[in-house]
């Protein structure tokens, strides 16, 4: 297959990447099918993706997956879509390390044979921009760095000064730019990005971004660029057997609860099972008829006392746990899962009270990155001893009682241990844990999590 694609990667964080990136977005789906992709492990921009193109973001991650893994994902997911658009993560080469490219942009460029177009900050330069994107461009000739676009531009005078400085020092071509004001500027907190589904004005904002990339970025010309530079791949994309049926997973899902890999829910479905999402701030009671519990990342510090007003969902939750319904929580599903939550403010707000302990939310981020996760021993997602790559990041402690660790965490750089831990904890049928996952690093982790689901129905 001959696919278009192109990546929008950034010289840095906060150079305006994903602004440019829903902006190009919505101005592209209102006349195309467009798939959009995030590289890296983040759940935040995604979700904006999917409200502009209509359609799930995914996310490419070659930490957490095969190089394999992520060009048969890419495609898969591609399939009926006239373009892909990636969004790379940090600064095009920053990756899980500086001795390797993994988890970076420039490595996802490289395994998906995109060309790839830099956003660069032209505050404050004018010819030594040319210095900049040769320096990228050099950095490493297999990325097909083909293209710049520039934000916080003065003036159009400016873009020309800064397009005819790269246009004729460097091999890459300019693409428009981006005025130097506040243009769709989105909020952040201690995450990242706050999330879509907070956003009362975000419409309006998108559309100012979406008019903004219309008036001066050259989109027929970034069409043209990834047309041109589609290759003739053959790839095969694995089918998964129907093992399972008439299973049925409740992912709990709303404000609070919406940090999931949509490739991780389709696999469950591939695999044979149903999803049934549920709220746990306004649903009094869980889905009928449901043989597995699945509690994702996210905020429940923002919404602490809706959760803790909701008696009811707390009280079957904690009721089918106590019966055998086996389980899988991350970061925000665990931190819920405890007796009580301290807020930032240090209140305290009672939660589901299956394990027994405390998250205390810290102004510090406490754990940020790719680690190994060794199993300590057998358990939901396999068996002793298997290593897992996993990603972290959270801003709260916890700590709970009466439970053994099942996980065993490490952190590298340069192949060297820089940091060991323990977490995650085992109790009835399931585990929770601070780590997050993509089952399709080990695709065994869902089979693994659905045959706890069947024996539980066998066993109803």
């Amino acid at each position: 297959m001959k696919f278009p694609k192109l990546m929008i990667a950034g010289m840095s964080s906060g150079v305006g990447k994903t602004t440019l990136t829903m902006g190009i977005l919505s101005a592209l789906s209102e006349k195309m099918v467009v798939q959009s992709y995030k590289v890296g492990p983040d759940y935040i921009d995604p979700a904006y993706h999917t409200l502009i193109t209509g359609r799930k973001c995914r996310n490419l991650d070659n930490y957490l997956l095969s190089n394999e893994t992520v060009e048969q994902l890419f495609y898969k997911n591609s399939k009926d879509a006239q373009i892909g658009i990636i969004e790379g993560v940090m600064g095009l080469y920053d990756g899980a390390q500086v001795n390797s490219d993994i988890g970076s942009s420039a490595s996802i460029a490289k395994v998906l044979k995109c060309p790839v177009v830099l956003v660069v900050d032209g505050s404050g330069i004018a010819k030594s921009v040319a210095a900049i994107v040769k320096g990228f461009i050099e950095f490493d000739p297999a990325v097909k760095l083909s293209g710049v676009i520039l934000n916080k531009v003065n003036s159009i005078k400016h873009y020309c000064l800064l397009k005819e400085a790269i246009e004729q020092f460097t091999t890459a071509k300019c693409y428009g730019y981006l005025p130097k004001n506040e243009i769709g500027t989105l909020k952040s907190r201690h995450l990242g990005l706050i999330p879509s589904c907070e956003i009362e004005d975000l419409k309006l904002k998108l559309e100012c971004v979406s008019k903004a990339v219309e008036e001066t970025v050259d989109l027929e010309g970034l069409l043209q660029l990834a047309y041109r530079e589609a290759e003739e791949v053959t790839i095969e994309i694995p089918i998964y057997q129907t093992l399972f049926k008439d299973l049925h997973i409740g992912v709990a899902y709303d404000e609070a609860f919406n940090f999931y890999y949509e490739d991780n829910l389709d696999l469950f479905k591939e695999l044979g099972a149903t999803i049934q999402f549920f709220s746990p701030i306004r649903d009094s009671r869980l889905p009928e008829n449901i043989h597995f519990l699945y509690f994702g990342g996210g905020f429940p510090e923002m919404f602490a006392q809706e959760l803790s007003d909701n008696h009811l969902m707390k009280k079957d939750i904690k009721e089918k746990l106590e019966m055998g319904m086996p389980y899988l929580a991350e970061c925000g599903g665990l931190m819920y899962l405890t007796k009580q939550l301290i807020d930032f403010d240090e209140k305290i707000y009672r939660m589901v009270g299956w394990l027994d302990g405390t998250c205390s939310m810290t102004k510090r981020l406490q754990r940020f990155g790719y680690k190994t996760l060794t199993l300590k021993e057998n358990c939901i997602l396999g068996e002793k001893d298997e290593v897992i790559p996993i990603h972290e990041f959270h801003h709260s402690k916890t700590e709970v009682l009466e439970t053994n660790t099942v996980f065993g965490l490490k952190k590298m750089k340069e192949d060297k241990v820089i940091a060991a831990y323990e977490c995650g904890y085992l109790k009835g049928k399931g585990v929770a844990g601070y780590p997050h996952f993509h089952f399709h690093g080990n695709p065994s982790m869902a089979i693994n999590l659905l045959q706890a689901a069947q024996t539980y129905a066998n066993n109803k």
